[in-house]
């Protein structure tokens, strides 16, 4: 894939559900058999981690288990390509990041239709992303990054999980906002764009907090974060907003399966997924990587997906953005 302009590549109650009993389930006769959960990143990256985490919980809830099966590449959007093909019985479901409702708008040929190709479950958290250099760096802060990259236009350049997610979305409208040209590298994973930048071949890294520990150790400086306001666990780190730019992103995310899914099978998992994402032992991975938890039900995360679908396409218009 290639992006024109500066790239290489493009309630309350349901939370605190206790384990539920195994005759419920069987009463619908879902599920009998293990649910496949597609994570379409590369293994040991933060939504990797976070997934496993949860649908470890949720299968405890469901009495199967729904085992994570990465699919990583296209900037995301690869587990909504695959149910395209698969049958809606709520046996394979998927992780769904926002890149998958901004890829059909910057396509000629879009490779599915958001708002109707797919039944949309649970919604369950966002991310802190933020901007990493290695800690040898000549760069103190993110302005200091930005005036240099300013003035050496087109000679630096920045990893991301892939074309079209939200990193290279974000970052463009930084360099929109800085009058910045840059170029983009998209990585398949944190663990290759990491690898890329302690290994000099990128200037930085804009990715989700699998950066954490490498900044903890003192291997990465991170410039700046993108949340509403700072992260708990870099209270010295400013946000976007902070240095003047009016942008905010958490790229939050859910589940959805196949169109057509029965609303039975589909209530059934979500009061699954909205148990597991309050259950203690998946809010600590949360914790871990300074992510919010943000469950929604069927009705509402669709909702929401629509209201998401309509701001991303009119961004994508606005910045002219193709792939």
């Amino acid at each position: 894939m290639n992006v024109t302009r500066r790239t290489l590549g493009l309630g309350a109650a349901a939370l605190a559900t206790p384990l539920l009993p195994k005759p419920v389930l069987a009463q619908r006769g879902f599920p009998d058999k293990p649910i496949r959960m597609l994570v379409p990143w590369a293994p040991g990256g933060t939504t990797d981690v976070q997934m496993r985490a949860v649908c470890e919980q949720a299968g405890k809830r469901l009495g199967q288990p729904v085992v994570v099966e990465n699919k990583a590449g296209a900037g995301g959007i690869l587990g909504a390509q695959a149910l395209l093909n698969e049958r809606p019985d709520g046996y394979t479901l998927s992780q769904m990041p926002i890149s998958v409702f901004r890829v059909p708008f910057m396509s000629q040929r879009p490779p599915f239709d958001p708002l109707a190709d797919f039944t949309y479950i649970s919604h369950l958290t966002g991310y802190l992303f933020g901007v990493v250099v290695r800690a040898d760096a000549p760069w103190p802060d993110f302005n200091a990054f930005l005036a240099e990259a300013k003035a050496n236009p087109g000679r630096f350049n920045y990893g991301t999980p892939g074309v079209g997610t939200s990193l290279h979305i974000t970052m463009e409208r930084i360099a929109t906002e800085r009058d910045v040209n840059w170029v983009h590298v998209p990585f398949r994973g944190v663990a290759e764009n990491m690898q890329a930048l302690l290994g000099g071949q990128i200037h930085a890294t804009a990715d989700s907090s699998g950066w954490a520990p490498l900044v903890e150790e003192g291997r990465l400086r991170l410039l700046v974060t993108w949340g509403p306001e700072r992260a708990k666990r870099f209270p010295a780190v400013p946000t976007l907003k902070e240095l003047g730019m009016d942008i905010v992103s958490t790229s939050p995310y859910g589940i959805a399966g196949p169109k057509g899914m029965d609303p039975a099978v589909v209530r059934v998992i979500d009061t699954a997924f909205r148990g597991a994402v309050a259950d203690p032992a998946h809010m600590a991975v949360l914790d871990k990587f300074d992510m919010p938890a943000m469950a929604m039900g069927p009705e509402d995360y669709t909702a929401f997906v629509r209201r998401q679908v309509e701001e991303e396409s009119a961004m994508i218009r606005r910045m002219g953005l193709r792939l």
